[in-house]
């Protein structure tokens, strides 16, 4: 992917981001969350999901799920990154630059501790430890985008539809919302310039609630 483009999706997911946390609280910069706590904890999950690290039984690796988490991680780590007060394009540019930094790999529980370490101790974002991890799942940036602009629309659908209030019907016809998201993505083209429209009208259409 040429530096542009890179950047551009970049912009993109940085808006989303902040359009999405404004939804939840209008005063979210002003309230200084801990998002670094958020991202560390997801960093627990995602090991999970993961595997191969309780010796003491068998576990298996849940590639989709695991790129989720990822992803979920994604999400805190871009507010973490808004919250320094720079322009949006500024930003961008940043974070670009260090996903184009290469960085030595660790093996992926590693990974995700010096992510989960770097959240702790810096209260900052290891961006470079993101591409690795993703590498190690045959993802690149091109899944990372398509997988958050899907679960943010997600995010802001269900705050649309009464999550914050408990009245959401997360189950779908015996499906989770999740399972749903991911059966729509499959037919929607990523690329689209109404992506995010596209897949929030289907959400919509498919709803139990409305």
């Amino acid at each position: 992917m040429d530096d542009r483009l890179l950047e551009k999706k970049i912009t993109i997911m940085l808006g989303m981001q902040y359009d999405m946390n404004s939804r939840v609280d209008k005063d979210w910069l002003e309230h200084d969350r801990e998002w670094y706590r958020a991202l560390w904890i997801e960093c627990g999950e995602l090991m999970d999901h993961y595997g191969q690290w309780k010796w003491w039984k068998h576990t298996t690796t849940d590639l989709p799920q695991v790129i989720l988490e990822i992803v979920d991680i994604w999400h805190f780590g871009l507010s973490m990154e808004l919250c320094r007060g720079e322009s949006i394009q500024s930003l961008s540019s940043e974070i670009a630059k260090k996903w184009r930094n290469r960085t030595e790999k660790n093996t992926f529980l590693e990974e995700v501790e010096s992510v989960a370490l770097y959240a702790l101790r810096d209260k900052n974002f290891a961006i470079a430890s993101i591409r690795n991890l993703l590498e190690d799942c045959s993802a690149d940036f091109n899944i990372l985008y398509q997988t958050y602009v899907a679960k943010n629309v997600l995010n802001v659908f269900r705050q649309d539809h009464g999550y914050k209030d408990g009245s959401y019907v997360k189950m779908w016809n015996g499906k989770e919302d999740n399972e749903i998201l991911a059966i729509v993505l499959e037919d929607t083209d990523s690329d689209a310039l109404d992506f995010k429209e596209i897949l929030y009208r289907e959400l919509e259409n498919l709803y139990p609630g409305k």
